[in-house]
């Protein structure tokens, strides 16, 4: 009767649990499973995927490139912080509110809680450790020195890695265009003054 059925409409209820039982089986094989979350990140429709148990990026960091383990959900600040032991980026807000994760991407800045890790792949990432020329600072954090522009110093970090950015896409930028181009960085302490007047020092160096 099931051969029949199967003759007539294609498929009988039998085999198809059949089918699914084996299918069930096999996907439930740890070397099977192992091999898949293996591959290589593949590319569909223009979207690179990549096994959600994790995989090896390599990212240009520094100006070096740097191994990472990653799973698709975790965040660049992450891979900076807890494996590159990268810290000067800090993690505050967890929502790109605050600007304390700020670095450079292609020498723009982002905030690096707020994007994944394989989407730097590809790209130059500078953290605020990566300014400095060897033991001769960047003239953004030589101002923040000379003006004692801090307090706790967490949020410095942010607004050191921003202030370059800022000045590199405007190289003499007034004191109301630091003011409005810092206005994404948040300082609890309330250093704000003495942050603009670190900015608007180094502004008056022109570009670096």
């Amino acid at each position: 009767m099931d051969d029949q059925m199967e003759t007539r409409q294609g498929l009988s209820r039998r085999r198809f649990l059949q089918g699914a039982a084996v299918g069930s089986a096999v996907m439930a094989l740890p070397g099977v499973v192992a091999a898949q979350d293996a591959t290589a990140p593949t590319v569909r429709a223009g979207l690179r995927r990549y096994p959600s148990s994790g995989q090896t990026i390599t990212l240009d960091v520094n100006g070096k490139p740097r191994q990472v383990q990653v799973t698709p959900a975790t965040p660049l600040l992450a891979a900076l912080r807890d494996q590159l032991d990268l810290t000067g980026a800090k993690y505050v807000c967890g929502r790109g509110a605050c600007g304390a994760c700020t670095v450079l991407l292609d020498g723009r800045s982002v905030n690096s809680c707020m994007m994944l890790a394989v989407d730097a792949v590809g790209r130059k990432i500078v953290t605020v450790e990566g300014l400095a020329d060897g033991d001769k600072l960047d003239p953004v954090q030589q101002a923040f020195v000379e003006h004692d522009a801090c307090q706790c110093g967490y949020c410095i970090p942010g607004f050191v890695v921003r202030s370059r950015a800022l000045l590199d896409e405007t190289p003499h930028a007034t004191r109301e265009q630091v003011r409005e181009g810092l206005c994404g960085n948040l300082c609890r302490c309330g250093a704000y003054v003495k942050i603009i007047d670190a900015v608007s020092s180094a502004a008056k160096g022109g570009p670096r």
